[in-house]
């Protein structure tokens, strides 16, 4: 996403804005994250970056494609991407989508990795701590690496709380060698 954001950003804002005044806000992520994956396939990327395709070329291929996904106001979206030559961005666009809706409906999607499988019971009281901490609701995804030796590594946007053993051996390693 970091090659497209600057050019994504302002048609996240926009599509977030109209879905909200459409009250539309799960059709829209819908629409984006579909449009986002049809991009994102391989055959799509390359036809879509042939330069003698023109702009409705695309718009309309890619409307064909994405079928009844698209309601009107998504069908004349990719227009204006096509339009603006940022078909590409798409999947930009929808990751800004959705961080713009967490942030509007006060939700934090938080990863957490593990060295052991998290009891129910911790997984729980974890997302009650977070919960508290960033002062939003918690969708919480977890997995276990292996090689944490033990703790968890916590994950939400930019933030990454790192409070494995792996993590804090490597802390002290650097203030050792500091």
């Amino acid at each position: 996403m970091a090659d497209n954001a600057p050019q994504a950003r302002p048609y996240a804002k926009a599509a977030f804005e109209l879905a909200r005044e459409q009250q539309a806000v799960d059709q829209w992520s819908t629409m984006l994250a579909e449009g986002a994956r049809v991009v994102l396939d391989e055959r799509v990327a390359t036809w879509l970056a042939d330069p003698t395709r023109t702009a409705a070329e695309q718009a309309d291929t890619l409307i064909e494609l994405l079928g009844e996904t698209l309601d009107e106001r998504g069908r004349e979206f990719i227009r204006v991407l096509a339009r603006q030559h940022r078909l590409a961005a798409l999947p930009a666009i929808s990751e800004l989508f959705e961080a713009e809706r967490a942030e509007y409906e006060r939700v934090a999607v938080v990863e957490v990795i593990s060295a052991f499988e998290l009891s129910q019971t911790q997984q729980d009281s974890l997302a009650r701590a977070l919960k508290k901490r960033l002062d939003r609701e918690i969708t919480m995804t977890t997995s276990v690496d292996r090689t944490l030796l033990g703790g968890v590594i916590i994950r939400s946007g930019d933030t990454v709380i790192d409070g494995s053993a792996r993590g804090r051996l490597a802390r002290l390693k650097r203030d050792l060698n500091a």
